[in-house]
């Protein structure tokens, strides 16, 4: 019994231990895990399949299993002890595992914010800034619509390596010594609820693998795909992996920047206030609004409302749990850094 209490006790700490955002930054984020991550990814990019999907199917077979085993039991330890048994299982089983998140990933949510290790300006976040990088968005796609959809996007499942190299180059640019590896966008067991809660990916925290939603239309998926390889760099944060992630797209071909604005127009058309979004959406070109109206489209035809209440509120619980503190509201956080952030030639933000 001393094993299990003391890896109970040591998530419990973990959890609530008050560890300065600098040293997670310095010791952990840009040092420990990214050593760790290149090594791990490596290994996930080898199997076919999501590692994910076989490790949860594993969990819970193996404690059903415990259980039965215990059940097999019961006229030896009464049902009360076989109940207990399950309950200590089921902590000590979860405490191991939250352990496990936090040194493979989950620390990262409590490194140093991007915004304070950037030239960032928070008066410069205001619905008129919006605007106008709304129009910019707006221009942008225009001018590289013809040129995105005629050199098309890699097929499912390969990794873009002009997009990884832009991605390693944005990490640089961030601040980075060293930079993560790309994972191979892989489907997932979860697929049926990626469609119905509207979730376009997700980053696994155990295995470092890339998971997307299988129906995403093809000017969605670079985008999808540098957000999470953004997780993979050790931005936890989703503003923060979507801001990476734009910048990302920007760096690569026509497809990807199309891509990145595409993501961002829509982002921040709803910023830009009431009475200014009928403009905004007037300057758009025929071929993106229609883009922006399949997407649309994609997510109705599949979205199940109370699914993707009940999946985002339980996310929303996940990260506030995981000290983001906006919770499922961080994924705005794009705009913020987007409008507050100085920027050099080509998209390049200024450190501090």
């Amino acid at each position: 019994m001393r094993w299990r209490a003391a890896i109970v006790l040591a998530a419990a700490v973990a959890a609530f231990a008050p560890i300065p955002p600098s040293a997670v930054e310095r010791f952990y984020s840009t040092g420990l895990y990214l050593q760790l991550q290149p090594r791990i990814t490596a290994a996930s990019n080898d199997v076919p399949f999501a590692l994910l999907d076989l490790f949860g199917i594993v969990v819970v077979a193996g404690w059903l299993l415990a259980l039965v085993r215990d059940l097999g039991r019961r006229n030896r330890f009464g049902g009360a002890r076989v109940a207990g048994r399950a309950l200590v299982r089921s902590v000590v089983w979860a405490a191991a595992l939250y352990l496990a998140f936090l040194a493979l990933w989950g620390l990262n949510s409590r490194r140093v914010p991007l915004a304070d290790r950037l030239q960032f300006d928070p008066a410069a976040v205001s619905a008129p800034s919006a605007r106008t990088l709304a129009l910019t968005a707006a221009d942008r796609l225009n001018a590289l619509y013809d040129e995105a959809h005629a050199a098309g996007w890699p097929p499912r499942g390969t990794i873009d390596p002009g997009l990884a190299a832009a991605l390693a180059e944005t990490e640089r640019a961030l601040g980075a010594r060293r930079v993560a590896r790309p994972a191979t966008p892989k489907p997932s067991l979860l697929d049926p609820y990626f469609r119905r809660a509207a979730v376009d990916g997700m980053t696994d925290p155990f295995f470092l693998e890339t998971l997307v939603s299988t129906d995403l239309l093809p000017f969605e998926r670079p985008f999808v795909i540098a957000h999470e390889w953004s997780h993979l760099a050790g931005y936890a944060d989703e503003g923060e992996a979507n801001f990476v992630g734009w910048l990302a797209c920007l760096g690569g071909a026509a497809a990807d920047r199309y891509s990145g604005w595409l993501f961002l127009y829509g982002e921040l058309a709803g910023a830009a206030g009431p009475g200014s979004r009928a403009d905004v959406r007037a300057r758009l070109a025929p071929g993106p609004r229609a883009d922006l109206r399949a997407i649309a489209e994609r997510i109705a035809r599949h979205l199940n409302p109370t699914v993707s209440r009940v999946g985002w509120r339980v996310y929303d619980r996940y990260l506030k749990a995981n000290r983001v503190e906006a919770g499922a509201a961080s994924y705005g956080g794009v705009v913020r850094l987007a409008l507050g952030t100085r920027f050099g030639p080509d998209w390049t933000p200024r450190l501090r």
